[in-house]
């Protein structure tokens, strides 16, 4: 994916028979505050001139060879500081917004409405929305609404009571299961078992000895200890002590390093029930699968077991490499076992609060963004309430609110266009597989196997979900979570026994991103990133080609990235390489890890991107680009290219690539994103980029000495 996002819905929540709490003040009036909010608060805007990029933010005094991302984007970034309400913006970030602000506008018409025309599937949107944004009635009921749910809580009084309520949607659990596409048998569904239960955002917060790294753990302890005071707990800080122990044990012995955890050949473990039954230690693992309807799955793939001496040796896992690997799902388990159910019920506690602390008092919500927003990310200030509004409708019934949206703002001539470019990127990839010098004749048939059996869906799915059985109720947020969480679980657990359902999407139309998938071996494209400045049918063919389809590009080259290149056509995990095709493959991969890990922005060069952990989605850009030009010359081939405002074609095309990752963040995300996130920083995501790419170097005149020139022997170029 070029972001990662939610899909539908978040965490699984519970539908129960709560009652729903008054409902204060005019929907009207609830509706205009969030229209005072919009024009409170004005966003930077980016100008695409007249052909889709704005030369006036060239900047004159940057060589493009010393610095191609400050020479397209600096006078933008420098001339848009982040409002406050933002850890980061840019390019993708604005278009999100767009996207937001044309929801808004549909929730305006409904609104708009007479109630009584109102058909049940806009009343449920409305309601929806309506009711995130009644704060006043949220702060009236306080903690009502979350009551009955706390108390289950504190009323499992041993570990198997504890399990049980683990086992149904809607309570926060250490171990999870849900009903996926079986990786190795891609024509089957099958259950898949993991575990979390961690509340910083990764184990190394955990093991992060710095100073700045005590003072977000001495804080996140402040706001533990406060979701247990304010749920009753006479010795909080206590109490918040030991479930912080509980986590940090989780870190220390049982979570995997994130780049290892990258790597399918390891996380791919299918057990029997008796055997994940036999790993379980106290927990009722048999009684868990059966509760949540899953115990009679053809199998269970669990991600992250130890790997055994026959592992260690075929994947050649080196000292250093399992000293990343914790204890994995046994781990878990026996950590479960050991840990007194008191301080498992508080971990409980703290995690139901902390998950729907946008829809309680106040002080939750100010509590939450204090911590996650504020000290994690450095943002000052939090979300306006109604864009938080939209994002609830969309979490909960996402694709009716994106029913309404693909009729307004995605109109048939975009699929005809993008059609086309995704062919003309077919076709250029299928004559890079054709020049590979590295890859031997046996394993490009298999490539153009597997690009051949390409799935791309494009705009939105045809049978957008229609949510039936999800009720509504106006007024009680918690209660709708829980009953959109219910739904889900059934709807995840009625396809273990179905055929394949490829026509499923995982994002909303209305959503700026993009992903590959895998084990269906699709790529696909909603809506919302179908717009400036990735595409726009007025925009010049070479800035679609740099833009849009750069991103196409990077999504088809995910299937041929360190780990899509796993799956084969039909999109099964196996090994569809010769042993020294892929030892060449990996060699490349490895030199382009080199090139990553030298990039250190912050701390005087001493913290650097993790070119390990970014592999994947490096791969993606350099091979997306490379594929995106190619497929731009098939589309001008005989035609003579005019130059624009003195830029040449092939350098109006890098620099729409450069245009799609403008943007500028915080500090305190920067370092949040280095640590956890797949994908490089975006200055990378540019200049990364173009020094691997020969054409870049003779578009700008790129010479020896520039700070970006790489020599030819030094560039890689896999795809």
């Amino acid at each position: 994916m070029i972001h990662k996002t939610a899909a539908l819905v978040g965490a699984s929540l519970l539908a129960l028979a709560t009652p729903a709490f008054a409902h204060d003040g005019d929907d009207h009036d609830l509706l205009a505050q969030a229209g005072t909010e919009t024009a409170a608060a004005p966003l930077p805007t980016m100008s695409f001139g007249k052909w889709g990029f704005d030369p006036a933010y060239l900047a004159a005094d940057v060589k493009p060879g010393d610095d191609f991302n400050a020479y397209a984007n600096k006078k933008w970034i420098d001339a848009n500081p982040l409002p406050a309400d933002f850890s980061r913006i840019g390019a993708f970030t604005l278009l999100g917004e767009k996207s937001t602000a044309d929801v808004k506008a549909l929730m305006d018409e409904l609104a708009a409405k007479d109630p009584a025309s109102l058909s049940g599937d806009e009343r449920r949107i409305l309601d929806t929305y309506r009711t995130f944004l009644d704060t006043a009635a949220i702060e009236k009921a306080g903690l009502a609404p979350a009551q009955p749910y706390l108390q289950r809580i504190k009323g499992a009084k041993t570990l198997n009571d504890l399990a049980m309520l683990w086992a149904e949607p809607g309570f926060s659990s250490p171990l999870g299961a849900a009903v996926t596409i079986d990786a190795k048998q891609p024509d089957r569904y099958i259950a898949s078992v993991g575990f979390g239960g961690l509340g910083l955002p990764d184990r190394d917060y955990y093991l992060d000895t710095s100073e700045k790294g005590e003072a977000i753990k001495a804080k996140y302890k402040a706001y533990l200890t406060f979701l247990l005071g304010e749920a009753g707990y006479k010795d909080a800080a206590a109490m918040a002590e030991k479930v912080y122990a509980f986590e940090d044990a989780n870190a220390r012995t049982v979570q995997w390093d994130r780049a290892v955890r990258r790597n399918r050949d390891l996380t791919y473990n299918l057990l029997t029930e008796e055997e994940l039954a036999a790993i379980g230690g106290k927990v009722p693992v048999k009684a868990m699968l059966a509760k949540i309807g899953i115990e009679k799955s053809p199998g269970f793939v669990v991600s992250l077991m130890p790997p055994t001496p026959e592992e260690i040796a075929q994947y050649k896992l080196d000292a250093a490499t399992l000293g990343k690997i914790g204890t994995g799902m046994p781990g878990m388990f026996a950590l479960v076992s050991q840990t007194p159910v008191d301080v498992l019920q508080a971990w409980m506690v703290k995690e139901f609060l902390s998950a729907h602390a946008p829809v309680l008092p106040q002080r939750f919500d100010d509590a939450r963004f204090a911590f996650y927003g504020q000290t994690l990310t450095g943002t000052p200030q939090q979300r306006p309430r109604w864009k938080r509004a939209i994002g609830e409708a969309e979490s909960l019934i996402g694709e009716l609110v994106g029913k309404e949206y693909v009729a307004r703002h995605f109109p048939p001539e975009n699929k005809a266009a993008m059609d086309t470019l995704v062919a003309n990127l077919r076709l250029a990839l299928d004559e890079s597989i054709g020049q590979l010098k590295w890859m031997s004749e046996e394993t490009k048939v298999q490539a153009r196997a597997k690009l051949a059996t390409f799935d791309p869906k494009i705009g939105y799915r045809p049978n957008l979900e229609t949510y039936e059985g999800l009720a509504i109720t106006a007024g009680n947020p918690i209660a709708n979570r829980m009953a959109a969480a219910s739904w889900q679980r059934a709807d995840n657990v009625k396809k273990l026994f179905a055929p394949i359902d490829r026509t499923e999407w995982g994002m909303l139309p209305q959503t700026v991103n993009a992903y590959y998938n895998s084990v269906k071996n699709e790529i696909v494209f909603p809506a919302g990133i179908l717009q400036q400045p990735f595409f726009a049918l007025t925009n010049d063919i070479a800035v679609n080609y740099g833009a849009i389809g750069g991103v196409i590009g990077h999504e088809i080259g995910h299937g041929f990235d360190d780990q899509g290149s796993k799956s084969d056509a039909s999109g099964a995990l196996r090994n569809w390489w010769t042993d020294a095709d892929r030892a060449a493959f990996d060699t490349l991969g490895n030199r382009l890890v080199a090139q990553y890990n030298s990039y250190c922005p912050l701390d005087d060069g001493k913290t650097c991107v993790n070119g390990r952990l970014t592999l994947g989605e490096n791969i993606g850009d350099v091979g997306g680009i490379s594929m995106a030009y190619r497929a731009y010359k098939l589309a001008t081939k005989g035609q003579e290219v005019p130059v624009i405002d003195g830029l040449t074609g092939d350098q109006r095309f890098f620099l729409a690539w450069a245009q799609v990752w403008r943007s500028t963040q915080r500090e305190d995300n920067y370092r949040n994103r280095l640590r956890t996130d797949s994908h490089s920083p975006e200055e990378f995501r540019v200049n990364g980029v173009v020094r691997n790419i020969d054409e870049w170097y003779e578009a700008f005149g790129v010479k020896p000495g520039d700070a970006l020139y790489l020599p030819p022997e030094q560039r890689v170029r896999i795809w």
